[in-house]
């Protein structure tokens, strides 16, 4: 009885893993809390440690922020 568990649960865990749409993504980001600080997404727990000095609570879905171009105003000529 304990076998069938056991190849059950691999299977189903096996399932869960190989899906045909999307594969499954083991590490997005991490929540990152600080004693004095509120709660930030990071990229890592490494970036959350060493960088900030907190620890990682949650996964959490991490984009990078983007770089925004400067915009150039024209010169009024009077």
């Amino acid at each position: 009885m304990r076998k069938i568990l056991i190849v059950a649960g691999l299977l189903a865990g096996a399932a869960l893993f190989t899906t045909a749409s999307t594969p499954a993504q083991a590490w997005v980001g991490c929540s990152c809390a600080t004693l004095n600080k509120a709660p930030v997404c990071v990229e890592g727990p490494a970036t959350c440690t060493l960088k900030m000095g907190g620890a990682c609570v949650l996964p959490c879905d991490y984009t990078p922020a983007k770089v925004v171009k400067a915009k150039r105003h024209k010169k009024k000529m009077s």
